[in-house]
């Protein structure tokens, strides 16, 4: 495997968890391989080991982004990504304020709600 690809492993281990990434590492199959690799070099080997920003930040960005771009099936596993990242339960509120005003109420509302119960999730485990 190439040096990115490495680097974004050793990156989504850090941000999400050595259980998720095994999980998701488990499920993978001969059809979705090369997008798995896509994915592992070029968002976590690439813009998440990146120098520019804190992993709170990144995971700041990522949250807001995918609450505006309507990616809610994603919002989940960043949010229990925050426990890595320092972002805390104020971040996230502070990033779908933003949301809310930039990209729209509804979008916003909705990621809060996954973010409430998902929060309320960890807290249970």
């Amino acid at each position: 495997m190439s040096e990115k690809y490495e680097a974004g492993m050793s990156v989504r281990r850090k941000v999400l968890g050595d259980a998720h990434v095994d999980r998701a590492e488990a499920a993978k199959t001969d059809f979705d391989a090369p997008f798995q690799e896509l994915i592992t070099e070029s968002a976590w080997g690439t813009v998440w080991a990146g120098d520019g920003l804190s992993l709170r930040e990144r995971s700041m960005l990522t949250l807001a982004l995918l609450a505006a771009m309507g990616n809610f099936e994603e919002i989940p596993m960043h949010i229990r990504a925050t426990a890595r990242t320092g972002a805390s339960k104020k971040d996230v509120l502070e990033a779908f304020q933003h949301v809310a005003i930039y990209a729209g109420v509804p979008r916003a509302n909705h990621a809060l709600k996954l973010a409430r119960e998902t929060f309320e999730e960890m807290e249970r485990e």
